[in-house]
């Protein structure tokens, strides 16, 4: 499990460690240096086999011809086993805190290995230690106070690496003048230059992130790469920001395994006026847990004890949805599927998959809404063929406002789509509720929020908490990272590709879910926070076979549904 650290656990982390002695800015910067130079290799061995041998490096012009002063200094050779960097050129974009000094003595790594490297300074003032060994071993030194950005932005332009070291895990909100300005300028020649851009890395961070809740607040400078130092931080994994922090690679500096004495525990309950990382960790599962967290069926099982799912999706205009939520249930290893609908869509199913039931009866988990219309409050006569009536009833079961006389008993459920619509009383966490953005901003309005589709995606897992404390419900927020808010801990998960967005796929991730909560119903029940990490394990699962039956092009729905199984048998081992 990835376990990300908020800003003031870093700190917590880091203050016994330099009280004794640890040399945490030089580990840093040696690590990240490793790193730099190790891609710069990589990418300077394809480039001479694209041009046949030849070392584009050596084609272009000195940084003084950028403006910046400074020519390149000839270095001895290295060992060729180590990847030949000599001649390749690094700017470093340096602040005034110690990310700048990490920076500045990686920089001075780099320039050692015969890199011809120059630092723009952002700020009058530089790490002080940092700056005069990068000047020692022969590093070039620009201010951005007597450059004009133009300059420092074709200086970039022209170089082989870029480091980003402008700012740290401790600043807030959007960058300042003159670093934002000159962030603003290079994102928008990163996104004019394309695949010519030089490769960027991140210093600990993206500049300009939510460090803590993802959010981008001003101009980012994309990186392919993120080196972070000591334990991940929430924005290189929660959305927007993870978009925009590249690969991420940890670099061990010496942390503890957990931050401070004991493990972190969920924070009091308070409606979230703002992202507070204080409510619970945020975490990313990965397949070892999953494996952990899987109903995996004994020799004593049955079709009944391995759980029964209910699903109530589709529509005569929306039959498709039926056919994908059930597929992915039966798929996932439901011990029993139940499809309630109209006979048209059942008979559908059946042709799809002979194995449903199409017929009620008990179930231990609910799929309720996929393929259901939107009810609209001001018709009367909504086009759902019946199935608005049958998810209120099987909400009512859920939320207890029907008696356990009756009802045989509170159990999990997945509210998607249409359902989402039809939520009268407050919801148990055990009732997971799985919108996109423009849903999630709709369910908000409704509940009195003013929010639109816009403002969940600049802020997701702040409406995510907003919403689960509103409904009392687990919030699976879909997107190319998905974010679980339920009681206690946030799961951040990015399995999927970007094929993954086509009609249908949140069917086949509502019936995995649906089939994860009715093996592990009693359970869900009891305990508050299992069905947020039961979400995120269907979210994993749903992803690597999205991956699986892509096989890096379009796919579809339904196949990603059929690739379930041998995920399965993967995650588990077997």
């Amino acid at each position: 499990m990835k376990d990300a650290w908020s800003s003031d656990e870093v700190r917590k982390a880091e203050e016994p460690l330099i009280a004794a002695g640890v040399p945490l800015m030089a580990r840093a910067a040696y690590g990240l240096a490793q790193v730099v130079l190790r891609e710069v290799a990589a990418r300077r061995a394809r480039t001479r086999a694209r041009a046949g041998g030849v070392d584009g490096a050596r084609l272009r012009g000195s940084l003084g011809s950028d403006g910046l002063p400074g020519t390149a200094r000839r270095r001895p050779p290295r060992a060729a086993g180590r990847g030949d960097v000599r001649g390749a050129r690094a700017v470093l974009l340096v602040g005034p805190g110690n990310n700048g000094g990490d920076t500045l003595y990686a920089g001075a790594h780099l320039v050692q290995r015969g890199l011809t490297v120059t630092a723009v300074l952002a700020s009058a003032r530089a790490h002080e230690a940092g700056l005069a060994r990068f000047r020692e071993v022969g590093g070039q030194v620009a201010s951005l106070a007597d450059l004009r950005v133009p300059a420092v932005v074709e200086a970039v332009r022209g170089a082989d690496v870029v480091l980003d070291g402008l700012v740290g895990v401790g600043a807030r909100g959007a960058l300042r003048p003159p670093a934002g300005g000159l962030v603003r300028a290079l994102a928008d020649a990163r996104a004019a230059a394309g695949d010519q851009w030089p490769y960027t890395v991140a210093v600990d961070i993206p500049s300009g992130i939510g460090v803590d809740d993802g959010a981008l607040p001003g101009p980012v400078l994309r990186a392919d790469r993120t080196v972070t130092f000591g334990a991940l931080k929430p924005g290189l994994v929660l959305p927007p920001a993870a978009g925009v922090a590249g690969a991420v690679e940890l670099v061990d500096i010496g942390f503890p395994a957990t931050p401070g004495a004991a493990p972190r525990t969920a924070g009091p309950r308070h409606a979230w006026g703002a992202a507070d990382p204080a409510a619970g960790r945020v975490l990313r599962l990965e397949a070892a847990d999953v494996a952990e967290l899987w109903p995996v069926p004994g020799p004593g099982d049955h079709k009944y004890t391995r759980g029964v799912v209910g699903v109530v999706a589709g529509t005569g205009t929306y039959p498709g949805a039926a056919v994908l939520a059930t597929s992915g249930a039966v798929l996932t290893g439901a011990g029993m599927v139940r499809y309630l609908g109209p006979e048209s869509v059942g008979t559908r199913v059946l042709l799809a998959r002979p194995e449903v039931v199409v017929a009620g009866g008990r179930v231990q988990a609910w799929v309720l809404g996929p393929g259901v219309p939107v009810l609209d409050p001001d018709d009367d006569g909504p086009d759902d063929e019946g199935q608005a009536r049958r998810i209120f009833g099987a909400l009512a079961a859920v939320t207890g406002v029907l008696s356990e006389d009756v009802t045989g008993g509170r159990v999990p459920a997945v509210v998607d789509a249409g359902a989402l619509t039809m939520l009268e009383h407050r919801l148990p966490a055990f009732a997971v509720l799985t919108p996109h953005a423009g849903e999630l901003a709709e369910l908000l309005r409704g509940l009195g929020h003013d929010v639109d589709r816009a403002a969940v995606e600049a802020r997701p897992l702040h409406w995510a908490r907003t919403a689960h404390q509103a409904t009392g419900a687990t919030i699976l927020l879909k997107g190319a990272v998905t974010v679980v808010a339920g009681p206690g801990d946030v799961y951040t998960q990015a399995d999927a590709p970007a094929w993954t967005g086509t009609a249908g796929a949140g069917d086949v991730l509502a019936g995995i879910l649906g089939t994860l909560l009715a093996g592990r119903s009693a359970e869900a029940v009891r305990d508050e926070t299992l069905a947020a990490r039961l979400a995120a394990a269907a979210v994993l699962v749903h992803g690597r076979a999205a991956t699986r039956a892509s096989a890096g092009g379009p796919v579809a729905a339904l196949e990603i549904a059929r690739a379930v199984p041998a995920v399965v048998a993967e995650i588990l081992g077997r």
